[in-house]
């Protein structure tokens, strides 16, 4: 719904309708498409957790996005067209998050030793502290849900989750996938 209170937000009819100021009802909050919607806001509320941290800890300009991206280039370094391939996004559209990431000081490029006519994208020391310090508020963020939900039921979402995902969801395309580029 897209009004002067709730821009950019997902409203959840209740039974007395839209604009209704009574909350919504249980029987709303069950409906089949709460349930991704939900996900989704858990997925929003921790990535948001994260790169407001981040940006405390000196890291103001990373994304969401970026995070995939390093992801992508990974440990030993990898060609555009496969951080592409990865990301499922163009070559392009690869190339550009490289560069922005490369502006940031979070990657570079080098000749490949392996073979002279290519240029490898790997992580810099300012790339590997973002990822190390995203790894350790994500394990804050899990127990500030432990605190409010308690371990045992944080624990079996988890559980839960990883039985009903289906056999490679977790993938680093999920900007391309979203955007139905991939």
């Amino acid at each position: 719904m897209v009004d002067d209170q709730m821009v950019n937000q997902v409203a959840f009819p209740s039974k007395r309708g839209a604009g209704s100021e009574e909350p919504e009802s249980e029987e709303a909050g069950r409906a089949g498409y709460a349930l991704p919607l939900l996900l989704f806001a858990g997925f929003r509320t921790l990535i948001d957790g994260v790169h407001d941290e981040l940006a405390r800890q000196g890291h103001p300009h990373v994304r969401p996005a970026h995070g995939f991206a390093l992801q992508a280039i990974g440990p030993d370094g990898s060609v555009a067209s496969e951080i592409a391939r990865r990301l499922g996004i163009s070559k392009q559209a690869a190339g550009k998050t490289v560069d922005r990431l490369v502006a940031l000081g979070y990657a570079e490029r080098v000749d490949d030793p392996a073979d002279a006519r290519r240029r490898l994208v790997r992580l810099t020391g300012r790339g590997h502290d973002v990822l190390a310090r995203s790894a350790a508020i994500f394990e804050r963020l899990r127990a500030d849900w432990a605190a409010v939900l308690g371990e045992e039921r944080v624990s079996a979402l988890e559980d839960d989750l990883r039985a009903v995902a289906t056999p490679g969801a977790f993938r680093l395309d999920a900007a391309g996938w979203i955007g139905g580029m991939g």
